[in-house]
């Protein structure tokens, strides 16, 4: 059995990004770029107006008093005016227009009187007032964004401000997932019986990894036999990750180990000392990574946070540092832990600030109306000693 950390570390490390493809912006969003960006254009590509006035020239602003200019024409964006400014003209302008190439600074139309002749205005001199001056949020050629950064929708713009509809990134993970159980059913079944265990680990497992950008294929249910297992193993030989939910520890139901050595399984490592998800399996078939999680939906959804989001991150180009959480205080006094970590299930109280993390009262790995209330993992360290009320302990958000 080992640690956390070196089960984290070797599946970690065993992962190396996918090939690249290129898609339309729009479906980039969470992936990571292959290639550096280059801007096609500077942005903005000329000296634009930051408010609406008059474009001028600086030196014929008084230094004091009021200064009087001639209206010559108008520059709106996409509109812009294209003539020269001469001494005492000006040029009606716009937000977002070009300023004429003799102009250099922008009056403020509140600091301007209109009369029959043109505008009277009072503003002192100062070059390059209201005037955005081109390349100021990026210059042609330059670099925008380096290889391997991450796409989010507050980049999006820039990507596309740059010149690019279609992008290079990591391919997305292809994960199948397989539930094994005698006892599972649908969701959506007409009825229950009471023998019978409503497949939920599945669908919670299939969304934690859709939402950091897999693509799931949810393959089905195998039975408690070695040939139902070995049917359904079959299906996934295209995939990228290959996670089993169920049937990973030692009984004699347990039969996924096997069936997964049967196919060619490299076993890297079988149990982790940990609490909930001890009977994690982690190994490889060629280059498919393959996951065996507990059956127990907490065990599960655990063992998938801690392990098989940030193998999804790794594959897709993203970093994938080992889940610590943040420092906060303890709502309650805890008992001396174990010999194995323990992730227990709890709740963040209190005001923003002075924020303290509750457990739940009960940690079953079985309850999952416990984890649906709760907001994260409080994270104890094994061996650790009783800690006090207020004490500093880990946390881990989900």
């Amino acid at each position: 059995m080992i640690t956390v950390e070196e089960a984290f570390r070797r599946i970690v490390e065993t992962a190396t990004p996918l090939t690249t493809e290129r898609l339309p912006l729009l479906e980039c969003s969470g992936r990571v770029l292959a290639a550096p960006l280059t801007a096609r254009r500077s942005q903005p590509a000329a000296n634009l107006s930051a408010m609406d006035g008059y474009a001028v020239r600086s030196q014929d602003l008084a230094s004091q008093g009021s200064s009087s200019f001639t209206i010559i024409g108008e520059s709106a964006a996409g509109t812009p005016f294209t003539g020269e400014c001469g001494a005492g003209e000006a040029v009606r302008i716009f937000t977002g227009a070009i300023v004429p190439n003799s102009c250099d600074q922008v009056v403020i139309q509140e600091d301007c009187e209109t009369n029959e002749d043109g505008i009277l205005t009072h503003a002192e001199r100062e070059p390059g007032r209201h005037i955005r001056p081109a390349g100021i949020d990026f210059a042609e050629r330059q670099t925008v964004m380096d290889k391997g950064a991450y796409v989010s929708p507050k980049s999006i713009g820039l990507i596309a401000s740059a010149g690019y509809d279609h992008l290079m990134v990591h391919r997305a993970p292809k994960i199948a997932i397989i539930s094994t159980g005698n006892e599972l059913v649908s969701p959506e079944s007409d009825s229950f019986e009471p023998h019978q265990t409503v497949n939920s680990c599945a669908p919670q497992v299939a969304t934690l990894l859709s939402d950091a950008g897999a693509n799931i294929i949810y393959i089905g249910t195998a039975r408690d036999e070695l040939k139902s297992l070995q049917v359904e193993l079959r299906k996934c030989a295209d995939c990228d990750i290959l996670i089993t939910i169920g049937g990973a520890s030692v009984g004699e139901k347990d039969l996924v180990k096997e069936a997964l050595d049967q196919i060619g399984m490299q076993l890297n490592f079988w149990k982790v000392g940990m609490r909930p998800g001890k009977p994690l399996i982690y190994g490889t078939i060629n280059n498919r990574h393959v996951l065996g999680l507990p059956g127990n939906p907490v065990s599960a959804f655990v063992c998938a946070l801690l392990f098989a989001r940030p193998l999804v991150d790794q594959v897709m180009g993203r970093p994938a540092p080992f889940p610590s959480g943040v420092k906060l205080p303890v709502a309650t006094d805890l008992p001396a832990n174990g010999p194995r970590q323990h992730y227990m299930r709890a709740r963040l109280i209190g005001e923003p600030g002075s924020r303290h993390v509750d457990p739940a009262a009960a940690q079953d790995s079985s309850l999952a109306s416990v984890l649906a209330q709760c907001d994260g993992l409080l994270v104890r360290e094994p061996g650790a000693p009783v800690a006090q009320a207020g004490e500093l302990v880990s946390f881990l958000p989900f």
